[in-house]
C-alpha cells in the first residue's frame, strides 16, 4: 500500500517507474538505452531537432535543451531520478580553460528541485596523465596534463560536490579508447588504411580499451550497484601497447601493419591530437569494475573483441 515510506508508490502510476534521463546520448548512450527501455521510463536531453524522430523511435522521449545556454534546462530539476552525464566538455572556455562550464551548468539545474537518486558521469582515463606505462588503480592521485583532461577532472569535482552537498550517489567512471565495429570510427581500419605510423617498440606507450557494449553495461551496473561518491576505470583485461594493438589489427583485416617511427620524428608525421595520446603510457585496473560492480566482460580483450565482430 502506497505510504510517506515508499516516495514511489505514493504517487499516481505513470510517475511510479524509474525515470533515466540520458545527457549526450550518442553512441553509448543509445546502447544503454536498448538495454534499459523495458524497465524504466527513458528521457534524454538534446540540442538538436533533427535528433527528436531518432530519439523517439528508441523508445526515449527528447527534451529540448542546451549545455551551453543553461537556461534551457530549467525543466531538469526533479525530473528524473537517475542521471547518466555522457556529454562532454565544451572545446574552450574563454577565460576559464580548465573549467567543465556545461556540467557545472547540469549540477546546478539538477539541485534546484529534488536531486536524482544517483547520477554516472562519463569521464577519461586521461585524468591520471602519464604513468610510465605503470599500473594505475582508482586510487592513484589524478594529474591531467592536457586542457582537455584537465576539464574532465573538474567536471569529476563538480558531480562529487553535487552527491555531498545534496546526497546523490555519484559515480564517476574512466573511460579510455572505446570500440566497436557499429560505431563510426570504432575500429583502427580506417587508420590502418591511411597508413598512419606508429612509435617503435622502445617508444612505444602503453594504451586501454573498452567495448562499446560492455561500456554501456558498466554505465548501467554503477547507476544501480555504485557506491556513493565511487570512480571507476572501466577498461578491459587488455595490457597493449599502442604498436602491438595496430599490428594485431592489421593482421587481423589481412593489411600491411602501420609504419613505425622514432619519438624524435613523431612531429613531423602525426597530428597534436594523436601526439597528445602517444605522449601517455599507462595501464588501467578493472578489479572494481569487475568485483565491485561485478561487471562480466563480453569482450575481455580487445583482440577477443576485434575478432567477433571486426
Amino acid at each position: 500500500m502506497p505510504s510517506n515510506q515508499t516516495p514511489l508508490g505514493a504517487l499516481p502510476a505513470r510517475f511510479r517507474r524509474e525515470r533515466l534521463l540520458i545527457v549526450g546520448c550518442g553512441d553509448v548512450g543509445l546502447r544503454l538505452a536498448r538495454e534499459q527501455r523495458a524497465r524504466v521510463r527513458l528521457l534524454a536531453l538534446t540540442s538538436s531537432p533533427e535528433r527528436v524522430a531518432e530519439l523517439r523511435a528508441c523508445g526515449i522521449t527528447p527534451l529540448p535543451g542546451d549545455l551551453d545556454r543553461p537556461g534551457t534546462l530549467e525543466r531538469l530539476a526533479g525530473l528524473a531520478t537517475r542521471v547518466v552525464h555522457l556529454a562532454p566538455p565544451p572545446p574552450d572556455a574563454p577565460g576559464a580553460w580548465w573549467r567543465d562550464t556545461r556540467t557545472l551548468a547540469l549540477t546546478r539545474a539538477l539541485r534546484r528541485r529534488t536531486a536524482p537518486r544517483s547520477l554516472v558521469y562519463g569521464s577519461t582515463s586521461g585524468v591520471y596523465g602519464d604513468c610510465a606505462g605503470d599500473w594505475v588503480a582508482e586510487t592513484r592521485p589524478i594529474a591531467p596534463s592536457t586542457p582537455r583532461a584537465q576539464r574532465r577532472a573538474d567536471a569529476e569535482a563538480l558531480v562529487r560536490h553535487l552527491g555531498r552537498a545534496v546526497g546523490v550517489r555519484t559515480c564517476v567512471l574512466r573511460i579510455p579508447g572505446i570500440y566497436a565495429p557499429d560505431r563510426k570510427g570504432g575500429t583502427p581500419r580506417e587508420r590502418l588504411q591511411r597508413g598512419t605510423p606508429v612509435l617503435r617498440a622502445q617508444d612505444d606507450v602503453y594504451t586501454n580499451h573498452i567495448h562499446a557494449d560492455d561500456l554501456a553495461r558498466a554505465v548501467l551496473l554503477a547507476l544501480w550497484r555504485g557506491r556513493p561518491q565511487r570512480s571507476y576505470n572501466v577498461c578491459d583485461d587488455s595490457a597493449l601497447k599502442m604498436g602491438d594493438y595496430f599490428d594485431a589489427a592489421a593482421d587481423l583485416y589481412g593489411m600491411p601493419r602501420p609504419p613505425r617511427i622514432a619519438r624524435t620524428g613523431a612531429a613531423d608525421a602525426l597530428p597534436l591530437v594523436l601526439l597528445s595520446f602517444m605522449s601517455e603510457s599507462r595501464r588501467l585496473r578493472n578489479d572494481r569494475l569487475t568485483r565491485e560492480l561485478g561487471l562480466r566482460l563480453r569482450y575481455p580483450t580487445v583482440l577477443e573483441g576485434l575478432q567477433a565482430t571486426g
